[in-house]
């Protein structure tokens, strides 16, 4: 079921919380949706679940819109809120049919519901402990549950493993992703490396406005912008080389990265490469090319750019 937002809109007071975004996402995807605190990613995610009204705007989920069949969306809906509120004193077991009542699944399947739960979720060792004994990463595992009890198509995940060890991000992950094969899934996260390894495509959000849209690789391009070389050489003079490189007319700016060994940091003109160049200029003096690669663009460098303003 396909997520359709369009011209979103949402003010508290006199704070413009989302302002004016829209945006799409395809059955079968995993969005990561990121942003700074504030930037608007929770309001948009509670709007798109009917919990919280826009000021502006509309939401589809496939056919229906928030406005006209908003128990039709929650229906189709599991969320996992960031503070993941539980009731810490019922057991796992009970909780989860506690929750397939309140969804509406018939009496006769809630124990076959239940049983693929605790199966898909990792809970087999837990189920019958009450909530209050879990650890912060088998709690995420029933939230998790919870939002999926109904086999909803569209999966709304706020910070899903915030507090989680790094083992217990890998497993959730890997949940997170295989759910992701059937159903929409939008996920919001602080951890950008989660976010790489998880969603199939990166939204950006700074002060309600979308400020990028697209896969980590295509983020980093666009950001990146001037090709970034480390190039180590070695025969010639440290002082001959660095006047050699930046002479090439496709070079803006040469730096030195580690003297000791001869390395170089340059950067190309914007929409050109040097390598070539460089190849060429060393084989012109004689000198020994043992390292020439380009520098990638981190995703965070890509988000603190797109944010800090």
């Amino acid at each position: 079921m396909d997520i359709v937002v369009e011209n979103l809109t949402k003010i508290y007071g006199l704070q413009k919380a989302v302002d004016d975004i829209s945006f799409r996402v395809e059955t079968g995807e995993v969005l990561g949706f990121l942003g700074p605190n504030g930037a608007g990613k929770s309001t948009t995610m509670k709007a798109i679940t009917t919990y919280l009204s826009p000021s502006a705007g509309t939401i589809r989920l496939g056919n229906y819109n928030i406005y006209d069949h908003p128990e039709e969306i929650r229906r189709r809906i599991g969320y996992l809120p960031e503070n993941n509120p539980l009731y810490l004193d019922m057991p796992v077991i009970d909780y989860l049919a506690f929750v397939a009542k309140l969804q509406g699944i018939p009496q006769n399947k809630i124990k076959e519901r239940l049983l693929e739960m605790v199966k898909v979720c990792g809970l087999e060792g837990e189920k019958h402990k009450k909530i209050a004994e879990l650890s912060k990463g088998y709690r995420q595992r029933v939230g998790l549950a919870q939002a999926l009890i109904h086999d909803p198509q569209v999966l709304i995940l706020d910070e899903p493993t915030t507090g989680l060890d790094p083992n217990q991000i890998v497993e959730i992950r890997e949940l997170i992703r295989k759910i992701g094969r059937e159903k929409t899934v939008i996920l919001s996260s602080h951890i950008l490396a989660e976010v790489e390894a998880t969603c199939d495509r990166i939204m950006i959000i700074n002060k309600g406005k979308i400020v990028a849209n697209g896969t980590a690789d295509s983020l980093r391009k666009h950001a990146g912008g001037k090709e970034i070389l480390h190039v180590t050489i070695e025969d010639g003079g440290l002082n001959e080389i660095h006047q050699a490189l930046a002479a090439l007319e496709t070079v803006e700016m040469v730096d030195f990265v580690n003297k000791e060994n001869g390395t170089f940091e340059v950067q190309s003109k914007t929409d050109q490469s040097s390598r070539r160049a460089i190849f060429q200029l060393c084989v012109q003096n004689n000198w020994m090319l043992t390292r020439l690669s380009p520098v990638e663009t981190r995703l965070e460098d890509v988000f603190r750019e797109l944010t800090i303003h």
